[in-house]
């Protein structure tokens, strides 16, 4: 499997660990080193494996496997990669991006950061009144 097909599958194993409320398969997707971060939505960072999960652990238990990874696309950067994608949490659309650090010859994620959108997700990029940055 090449690299971009193994991030991608790391990837869809957080989604399905997160849509499933599997805290255990959650905590395996993520690199057991401590420099691990997560930013969810209106939260301010959290910085740390124990936390990073900790945190998942509370979400997990109220999921209710209603989330989805929308146009996962995979960036390899040696032993670094990171995925952005959409996400449907239920009736909010999020902006995510996840990177991942190959760790003993395996892909792990050490960062999570998903944001709400303003509009609906579109793949085609920036449309017509769109702020420029």
């Amino acid at each position: 499997m090449d690299d971009e097909r193994a991030v991608l599958a790391v990837n869809r194993a957080f989604y399905d660990a997160f849509g499933a409320g599997d805290a255990a398969a959650m905590a395996a997707v993520w690199s057991t080193g401590p420099q691990v971060a997560c930013i969810h939505p209106g939260w301010t960072a959290l910085s740390g494996r124990d936390d990073v999960l900790k945190s998942w652990a509370g979400i997990l238990e109220g999921s209710g496997g209603r989330v989805a990874c929308i146009d996962p696309i995979a960036h390899v950067i040696g032993d670094a990669a990171f995925v952005t994608c959409g996400e449907s949490v239920g009736n909010s659309l999020l902006a995510a991006t996840n990177l991942f650090v190959r760790e003993n010859g395996a892909w792990r994620l050490v960062h999570h950061h998903a944001s709400p959108v303003a509009r609906a997700y579109v793949k085609e990029g920036p449309q017509a009144g769109d702020p420029v940055h």
